[in-house]
């Protein structure tokens, strides 16, 4: 229990939203008021030159969008706040689903002009799932907005959850004045300045003179639909939102840094401090004295002139301490880990320790696949790692015969990423690359080219779906594979996989092959 202050002054939380909603915008403000970052940068906005901290990535800057999770913790108020900020896209949606598996809970960004979008209810669904608790900040209310009401009533019909509205808009777009704080009960008015930290001017009196001048007619407007909020929507509670039941709900303009800090305030005081983690064996206590944790991600080139690799490991419980020698449990080895890093996005800087709920890198030299546990003496494995089938295939050729040792090297660390998943083909000895989404070709090309200095291109081929088969009669098995030679391939363990060509090929093998098991993701 000596590690409880360090734990219950732990936040760790993921960002999502939809592909625009302002999510790496807030994630920049919030740096800003952490004092991470002086200068709060946009995703895509002229008016500010400075790009943002979390898409350091140079394909992340060249397209306004994240194509992988960021990683960054700052100090403030008193607690370590580690701040995951997810892609939106969803052909980048399977790295989205792993941070998941990473945090304790979960702020979803959603654009006030818009409402709920698919990729939201889709990452609503996953949270549900593991009854990770949520607040909900409509974002963009400088800009003209839905109807508050019908965004919450929005919110509680897609993502299937109560609402309880913490804070409440005056008014939206050109005639935006500013939010009545409903858990603080003062008002803060609007001042569009993009590079402004102070979020305005601050009132404690509803009925003072000075409020009514500045909002005008939407005065009384306000007290009517504050009554009708009261009427309506349930009291906040904190227990309904800790067990995923309830959601907060603040209002805001990311852009203009204008309802940041009151969401970020009341965040720190009601979300949860690290949570128990669920291994195959057992549930693990984050205050049990001895280490464990998890690889949920591996990042490859996060320093590109160095040709760095590393594994992001999330603490669940004991206290991490460098140099000391943990255990590898899938390879069974002890390895001694002497440059632990902390990071703000790409920068990263060397931690004597860590508790449960931080974000470490390890520098990885091949060791760790996504799904490791690093534990202190115990076999236990961490589970619920997501693993999505691919949808789309591609043969990935070599279009520069003097860089095949980069071309393979790069293919190598990128599917170790989790970027996508790398079939041989052994009939023609073929590599195939396989997705979730078009826009992840577009990615590997171009990380290839400008990081591993390898150019590549994409072939067609036809495949339906990529089936990871097992039996229990090898003598089937051996005859499965010798019937099967064309479409048989190994995955990058070297596991069989069967490619099947269309639904109905694959209904017809399953029928004449009773003793084969078919599995759709590559864990089982």
């Amino acid at each position: 229990m000596k590690n409880q202050n360090e734990i219950n002054r732990r936040r760790t939380f993921a960002i999502v939203s939809h592909p625009d909603a302002g999510k790496t915008t807030l994630t920049e403000k919030l740096l800003l008021f952490g004092g991470a970052i002086h200068v709060a940068g946009a995703v895509k906005n002229n008016k500010i030159k400075k790009g943002a901290t979390s898409d350091f990535m140079e394909i992340e800057r060249q397209r306004g969008i994240s194509v992988a999770t960021s990683v960054m913790g700052f100090e403030y108020s008193g607690y370590k706040v580690n701040i995951l900020d997810t892609p939106g896209h969803q052909d980048f949606q399977e790295d989205t689903f792993r941070t998941l598996t990473a945090v304790d809970s979960v702020i979803i960004v959603i654009d006030a002009a818009k409402g709920v979008e698919p990729q939201t209810e889709k990452l609503m669904n996953v949270c549900r799932m593991r009854k990770t608790p949520v607040i909900v900040f409509i974002n963009k209310l400088d800009r003209p907005a839905l109807d508050s009401f019908n965004l919450l009533d929005n919110i509680e019909n897609q993502l299937q959850i109560k609402t309880c509205p913490l804070s409440w808009p005056i008014n939206n777009g050109p005639d935006f004045k500013g939010v009545y704080n409903i858990y603080n009960q003062n008002i803060k008015l609007f001042s569009p300045n993009i590079q402004n930290i102070e979020e305005g001017v601050c009132i404690d009196d509803m009925d003072s003179t000075e409020l009514k001048s500045v909002i005008g007619s939407d005065f009384e407007i306000l007290h009517e639909e504050l009554e009708l909020v009261n009427g309506v929507y349930p009291e906040f509670s904190q227990t309904d939102y800790l067990n995923g039941n309830l959601a907060p709900v603040f209002f805001g303009s990311a852009l203009y840094n204008f309802g940041v800090q009151e969401l970020l305030d009341a965040f720190l005081e009601i979300a949860p401090p690290p949570q128990p983690a669920v291994a195959e064996e057992r549930l693990v206590k984050p205050e049990e004295p001895d280490f464990t944790g998890f690889v949920f991600k591996i990042h490859a080139n996060i320093d590109p002139n160095h040709r760095s690799r590393i594994a992001f490991v999330k603490v669940c419980s004991g206290k991490f301490v460098r140099n000391n020698t943990y255990l590898h449990i899938r390879l069974g080895k002890n390895m001694r880990i002497s440059s632990p890093t902390a990071f703000m996005a790409e920068q990263k800087e060397i931690i004597e320790e860590a508790y449960p709920g931080d974000i470490i890198g390890i520098p990885d030299n091949g060791s760790f696949i996504i799904g490791d546990t690093l534990t202190e003496r115990e076999i236990i494995h961490y589970k619920g790692l997501p693993s999505f089938s691919p949808e789309l295939f591609r043969y990935i050729e070599n279009d520069d015969p003097l860089k095949s040792k980069q071309l393979n090297k790069g293919i190598d660390h990128l599917m170790d990423e989790g970027v996508a998943q790398l079939f041989i083909n052994q009939f023609n000895g073929r590599k195939i690359i396989g997705t979730v989404g078009q826009l992840q070709f577009e990615v590997i090309q171009f990380r290839l080219e400008h990081e591993y200095n390898a150019k590549c291109r994409f072939d067609p081929i036809h495949i339906y779906k990529a089936c990871w088969i097992e039996s229990e009669n090898p003598g089937i098995l051996t005859e499965f594979k010798k019937r099967k030679y064309q479409k048989m391939a190994k995955d990058k363990l070297g596991r069989d996989v069967f490619l099947a060509d269309s639904p109905f090929i694959l209904q017809i093998t399953q029928d004449e092959f009773k003793e084969i098991i078919f599995h759709f993701t590559s864990e089982f």
